[in-house]
């Protein structure tokens, strides 16, 4: 199989084209990189910024360069000696009249080729969620009447800029008899023969008729466990695999198909064994890819994770929380928080899906027994306390029923329903257990299984929207640990758990990807190593809130349900501008200062909606967003000079801690088990907020100038550290050791290494070793608690005791390029110079 030995991912869209790409190849090479891993390239709709809203499977984009573009980067890639990884989209399309598989099928209906390609209950009119209020109210002011699509000339039912189709056989007396201007209720009555329902956005919670990706109704999920529509979606795809010009496929939201396991299956059947697969999957707390994915394993998400425990200080972690809770002015329950969230998804944003389960397990009772005493009274709150309870993203149940993992996973959770104050009726949740479990009757058992695909197909996107995008957004104590991958409920961080981490990662996936920072990450990989070092000073933290808060106190405005921004909030503002801001950004620098207040206050209104307490997007409140962007505003305000320069000079031994932070996590993705992957511009200082500002175009033109050979002579001065140059050349010599030794990083072994010494906590050690091959690997944590002026004092004392395997051996500084002869102790105070990290390959 073609593995990586480092993957970068690329952005298309946004001015991002193949040819642009093309041109950026040798740098790439340079920096050490085997693969280029793009965001999908397929036509998505118009104005799309990232391209999972695909309108044609089959065709390249030609806003980013179509196929000739495409054919030119993968030209220029070979020529370099370098393959492409696509991210390819089987779970949704566009549900856009610029897709024509869903224009088909609104104008058509049932009878339509395509309308068993997307997931539509046809037992109603399909709803299209698409109006600013009720086909009623709209008809009434006059927005909606009868005109020709300007593209095909057919009459349709036209709402501004849209233009639906009318089915054909509504209008077969001819085009005459259609209604003219302002004939409202000849209007109304011909929207009533459509086989579709135009209805407003704020109804698609409840009412939709299609399954949809999360809670975006302008994304259309597709049936891609049918046959033909897994051909009719992957032909280009295949095509590209098959040809060479695609080395390997990186396969979006995989939890959201019906069946996982039987389409990575066919895919891998299809795409051959050479072709190197990833999914995108988000493991809980123990949970690992099911062995039998034929797969080389996730994304990376748990590697992100598992970094936490190597650089949180988990010793002063309840001094942080007691410091938070003082300021929120409560006690706080993460599991009765994250309970809160749950019952709002399921009672709120995924109303409709949670409806449908319940009438589902009403008929499956039905089936089983015409005289079944099970009611929606009891049905409805045990499927609902199931949904909360979950651990995890879903299980992998199939016609066949659930695997003995799935097993064990439904009981255990019916266990703790059954067990919990919220507890349902018994006979409702013991007839659930049997449905999910798959022990029904005979003639319910197609209906029993629809239900479980339901349920999986609902857990995941429940668990996403109530954590990372309600909870996260909710609970400000730490926000480096609020990421995309981590687990909602309180944990100790250790090294040793970071160790036995990869000793696992080395043995179940040691293909998959390690990441860092990506597309969806809640904020970049260096902003989240600087807030890291808050956990090691929650006094000196929460000292400084206070201050800062009292500065700020004219800004907060009294509502009438509370100040705003209460103080909860105001923690995570100042966090937040703690992680994000510049390196080089000063106080006298009023330009920077307005470019950071652009992005800063587009990333507090997506915290507050996402929080969804006195603001969100379906319904904001303006007064409490103007007062918490007005607050935010004033956080960079130039004329609120005392606070810039208290906050900024605050910030300083943050940020010196966060850049060792950065650059020992990066040595870890580089040489720790599992396939680097570097998102684009990361490679220098990656201090983005959440997404859009997460998928801002890098400056290449910066990155290609800083890059250099002269890796040795980086850290004579602190400018090298604050503009990036240290991680970026770090990364280049690593990477391209890596390409030297990739069977050494592929499959050599993981050996912790433990430091003698009073305190060895503040380091992180290990070896990586396959027969002659080895790299040792030192570098330095917890650098705030240190509280010393330079590493040599740091590390004063300190001695490594080698495990057997590498105690005599002829070893290169990979930085330095010394030679260093090692026999049995290592003293790190001598061997690293006065860096804090040292790595050793062998001679």
């Amino acid at each position: 199989m073609n593995i990586p030995t480092a993957t970068y991912r690329i952005q298309f869209r946004n001015g991002m084209t193949f040819d642009r790409v093309a041109a950026l190849v040798p740098y790439l090479k340079r920096l050490g990189i085997s693969h280029v891993y793009a965001s999908p390239v397929f036509t998505a709709a118009s104005g799309s910024t990232h391209g999972y809203d695909v309108t044609d499977a089959n065709e390249i984009d030609t806003t980013i360069g179509g196929r000739e573009g495409f054919d030119r980067l993968v030209k220029a890639l070979k020529m370099e000696g370098l393959g492409l990884i696509l991210d390819i989209v089987p779970n949704h399309m566009a549900a856009s009249l610029e897709n024509p598989w869903w224009r088909d099928v609104v104008e058509n209906g049932e009878e339509s080729r395509y309308a068993r390609h997307f997931d539509i209950d046809w037992t109603r009119r399909l709803t299209l969620p698409f109006l600013g209020d009720t086909f009623e109210k709209v008809l009434e002011k006059g927005d909606i009447s009868v005109k020709p699509d300007p593209r095909t000339g057919k009459p349709a039912l036209a709402y501004y800029n849209s233009f639906y189709p009318l089915n054909p056989a509504t209008y077969a007396s001819g085009e005459a008899e259609l209604p003219k201007g302002t004939d409202k209720a000849a209007i109304a009555e011909l929207h009533d023969q459509q086989r579709y329902r135009l209805m407003s956005w704020r109804e698609a919670r409840r009412q939709l008729s299609y399954r949809r990706f999360f809670e975006i109704t302008g994304l259309a999920a597709v049936r891609v466990e049918d046959g033909s529509v897994f051909d009719d979606t992957h032909r280009l795809i295949l095509e590209l695999v098959r040809t060479g010009a695609v080395d390997g496929l990186r396969v979006d939201h995989v939890d959201g198909l019906a069946d996982p396991k039987a389409y990575l299956k066919r895919l891998r059947q299809e795409a051959g064994e050479n072709c190197y697969i990833t999914v995108e999957k988000i493991l809980g707390g123990g949970e690992h890819i099911p062995a039998d994915w034929p797969i080389s394993g996730s994304t990376g998400y748990e590697f992100i994770a598992a970094l936490s425990d190597a650089l949180v200080d988990s010793e002063k972690l309840d001094e942080l929380q007691e410091a938070f809770q003082k300021v929120a002015g409560q006690r706080i329950d993460m599991r009765d928080e994250l309970r809160a969230a749950k019952l709002l998804m399921v009672d709120n944003n995924f109303a409709g899906e949670f409806a449908a389960l319940v009438q589902l397990a009403l008929q499956i009772g039905q089936a089983e027994d015409k005289e079944s005493i099970l009611s929606e009274a009891s049905i409805k709150p045990a499927i609902r306390e199931l949904l909360i309870a979950f651990p995890v993203y879903r299980t992998y149940s199939t016609r066949d029923g659930l695997p003995p993992e799935g097993r064990e996973m439904i009981a255990g959770v019916i266990d703790e329903v059954r067990q919990s104050p919220h507890g349902p009726e018994p006979q409702a949740l013991a007839f659930l257990e049997r449905v999910l479990s798959g022990d029904v009757e005979q003639q319910a058992g197609g209906q029993a299984s629809v239900f479980r695909t339901r349920f999986q197909q609902l857990t995941g996107p429940l668990m996403a929207k109530s954590v990372e995008d309600t909870l996260f957004f909710r609970q400000h104590m730490a926000l480096a640990l609020n990421e995309v991958g981590a687990q909602p409920m309180p944990r100790a961080f250790s090294v040793d758990r970071f160790h036995r981490e990869m000793q696992t990662r080395l043995r179940r996936q040691p293909d998959a990807l390690s990441a860092t920072s990506t597309h969806d990450t809640k904020r970049g990989e260096d902003a989240r190593a600087r807030l890291y070092t808050i956990t090691e000073a929650p006094k000196l933290w929460a000292e400084a809130v206070e201050r800062w808060g009292e500065m700020n106190r004219p800004a907060v405005q009294s509502l009438e349900d509370g100040p705003a921004p209460e103080p909860a909030v105001e923690w995570m503002l100042y966090q937040a501008l703690a992680g994000v801001w510049p390196t080089g950004l000063y106080p006298e620098d009023t330009e920077g200062l307005k470019t950071l207040e652009e992005r800063f206050l587009a990333y507090a209104e997506k915290a507050i909606r996402e929080a969804k307490l006195r603001t969100n997007w379906g319904d904001p409140s303006m007064a409490y967003e103007r007062a918490v962007l007005g607050y935010a505003r004033r956080l960079l305000a130039p004329d609120n000079r005392d606070f810039v320069a208290d906050f900024s000079n605050t910030l300083r031994p943050f940020i010196r801690a966060g850049l060792v932070n950065s650059v020992t996590q990066t040595i870890i993705k580089l040489t720790a088990p599992g396939v680097p992957d570097i998102y684009q511009g990361s490679e220098g200082l990656d201090l983005s907020l959440v997404d859009p500002d997460n998928r801002r175009e890098p400056d290449f033109n910066l990155l290609q100038r800083r890059l250099s050979v002269e890796a040795e002579r980086l850290f004579e001065g602190e400018e090298e550290w604050l503009s990036g140059r240290v991680k970026q050349n770090l990364i280049a010599t690593l990477l391209n050791f890596r390409k030297q030794k990739w069977s050494l990083f592929a499959k050599g072994t993981y050996i912790p290494i433990i430091a003698d010494g009073e305190r060895p906590e503040p380091l992180i050690a290990y070896a990586r070793v396959k027969e002659a091959d080895a790299v040792i690997v030192i570098a330095q944590r917890l650098s705030l608690r240190s509280n010393t002026a330079s590493f040599e004092a740091r590390w004063h004392g300190r001695k490594i005791r080698l495990p057997d395997p590498v105690r005599r051996q002829h070893f290169v500084d990979l930085l330095t390029k010394q030679t260093v002869d090692l026999d049995g102790d290592l003293d790190l105070e001598l061997a690293a110079s006065g860096r804090p990290f040292l790595v050793l390959g062998s001679a």
